[in-house]
């Protein structure tokens, strides 16, 4: 700036303050101030007498102007010296002037921008003739319009940023959301393949020892079969010598003997009393009815698994906010039990009333679905019966006490054998309400179906179930019930293929289709129970 200040000062006195360019023709007047000759004599014709500066206000006549030729050659100098200025390159300028953009002609700082000209200005160049009458507005008034469209701009593009920002966000969280529930998923295939794999590998060793078993009986009877024939040819053998060295004698000989007959007849009688060893079976009924019922068992095996393919047995809990008040929902979800007392204080929308009924927590709208329902009550009399007969026959490889065993299930409930006030008081709650308590039923239903009132538990009405008691198992299918079995399971498959509209029971013991309904779905279907027996425990399984 040292270098630069001389040449501004210089210039700020050679400019005419009229025209604000540097000097023309420089002229005087009285006060002694200096104009461009051309400029002074437009105010003089311009004006009215008197005349006065346009700097200090000092009147003066116009036959006073007079030339100052020594400032027409300081003016020129100064301009050459801006000239030479202008022609030096910008890198070897002041850093100042590279940095502030300065006016081309009076190398001023740009304020105005005219706005006919579309042009920056100086204030020199403000007051020149050229832009004097145009219309010139301070920079940061002129660019205000273009400010506020570049920070209009600026504010639609931060919303959107912070737009996607969010959104951003949230479907990060929304990702690792599914991502935890994806491993927590794989950990329960892991766990529910574990104990699929678990119950595989016990019922394999179970059947492979009751195979080992059944082969070390029949070969140790091999064996025995084979010492009794060894020993009843050799007995045979000497009694067929003995014969037939009595066979050999004469006939004197056998008749010097009057009883010899009857000794040699006494001899056959004790020595082989004709045990009729051929008539013996090599393999013994008991083993034969063994063996029987291995192939029942791995029959039933083979059934169980081929039952399986296709369909995912799912987790099923109940929902306790569906419950009716007179029933009692473990804090598992996974059973109930029908109490006889109201239960629950408050009444809510979506709870069964008068009806003792819950549905599961977990609806399906799509897939192949599979759980099991057993069912505790000491009322199963014609059930007994058939389990007694279980016991001593064939016992299915999917049997309910191994399944008790593989998943972990074990039941507490034990039923009084004698009369007592619950049974009393079940009796009095069916006289009271008007139903016959002695009954379950199992099934699906839809979300929609009735909750108040009375029901009909019809396809019509929304509900596909089964009605189970000690009388066996009836197929709700209309108003009135038809009866399929004349025993109850203790444990009844449930089998729900929405796409293919069905929804099988099958013993589980067994894996025998009780019945199959064949609707067709709309809207999301929930697993159905419904229990007015008291003592008694619906449990879902696994």
């Amino acid at each position: 700036m040292a270098a630069a200040s001389p040449l501004r000062n210089l210039e700020d006195e050679v400019l005419c303050s009229i025209c604000l360019d540097y000097l023309r023709e420089p002229v005087t007047i009285d006060c002694g101030h200096v104009f461009c000759y051309h400029c002074i004599i437009k105010v003089c014709e311009s004006s009215r007498q008197p005349l006065y500066c346009s700097l200090c206000k000092t009147a003066f006549k116009k036959e006073n102007i007079r030339h100052v030729w020594q400032m027409a050659s300081l003016v020129e100098n100064i301009w050459r010296m801006k000239v030479d200025e202008e022609r030096q390159p910008r890198e070897e300028r002041l850093p100042e002037q590279r940095a502030e953009k300065l006016c081309g002609r009076h190398l001023e700082k740009l304020h105005y921008y005219c706005k006919d000209d579309q042009q920056m200005l100086c204030v020199m160049c403000r007051e020149s003739p050229e832009h004097r009458h145009h219309t010139a507005v301070l920079l940061e008034k002129a660019a205000q319009p273009y400010r506020g469209k570049i920070l209009n701009h600026l504010k639609i593009l931060k919303g959107d940023r912070d737009r996607i920002h969010n959104f951003q966000s949230t479907g990060e969280d929304e990702i690792q959301a599914l991502l935890t529930k994806l491993q927590d998923h794989r950990h329960d295939i892991v766990s529910v393949f574990e104990q699929g794999h678990q119950f595989l590998r016990e019922r394999e060793q179970y059947l492979l020892d009751l195979l080992v078993g059944l082969e070390h009986e029949l070969t140790e009877g091999r064996s025995s079969h084979i010492t009794k024939g060894s020993e009843e040819k050799i007995r045979l053998g000497t009694l067929i010598s003995e014969l037939e060295k009595k066979v050999q004698q004469p006939a004197l000989e056998l008749l010097q003997v009057r009883d010899q007959l009857y000794c040699i007849n006494l001899l056959l009688k004790v020595q082989y009393p004709r045990k009729k060893f051929w008539m013996e079976k090599p393999v013994s009924p008991a083993i034969k009815k063994r063996a029987e019922e291995f192939s029942d068992k791995f029959l039933s095996l083979e059934k169980g698994l081929k039952g399986f393919h296709g369909k995912e047995m799912v987790r099923i809990i109940l929902n306790s906010q569906t419950a009716n008040g007179y029933l009692s929902v473990s804090p598992n979800g996974k059973s109930m039990i029908f109490t006889g007392l109201w239960m629950n204080k408050y009444q809510r929308g979506q709870r069964f009333d008068p009806e003792p009924a819950v549905l599961g927590s977990k609806g399906f709208t799509w897939g192949k679905v599979y759980w099991e329902v057993k069912v505790d009550r000491i009322w199963w009399g014609a059930e007994e019966k058939e389990t007694v007969k279980y016991r001593g026959g064939t016992r299915g490889v999917f049997g309910s006490s191994y399944l008790d065993g593989f998943l972990g299930i074990t039941d507490r409930y034990r039923s009084p054998v004698c009369r007592n006030e619950s049974e009393e008081l079940e009796e009095e709650w069916s006289q009271e309400n008007g139903i016959w308590p002695k009954f379950c039923l199992v099934g699906v239903a839809r979300e929609s179906v009735v909750r108040r009132g009375s029901l009909t538990f019809t396809p019509e009405e929304g509900f596909w179930t089964l009605q189970l008691s000690s009388a066996g198992v009836c197929v709700c299918a209309n108003a009135e019930p038809f009866q399929v079995l004349s025993y109850c399971p203790r444990q009844i498959g449930i089998a729900l293929d929405y796409e293919g509209g069905k929804v099988t029971f099958t013993n589980t013991r067994t894996q025998d289709i009780i019945y199959e309904f064949s609707p067709s779905f709309t809207g999301r279907i929930f697993p159905f129970l419904w229990l007015n027996c008291m003592r008694s425990r619906l449990t879902l399984r696994p």
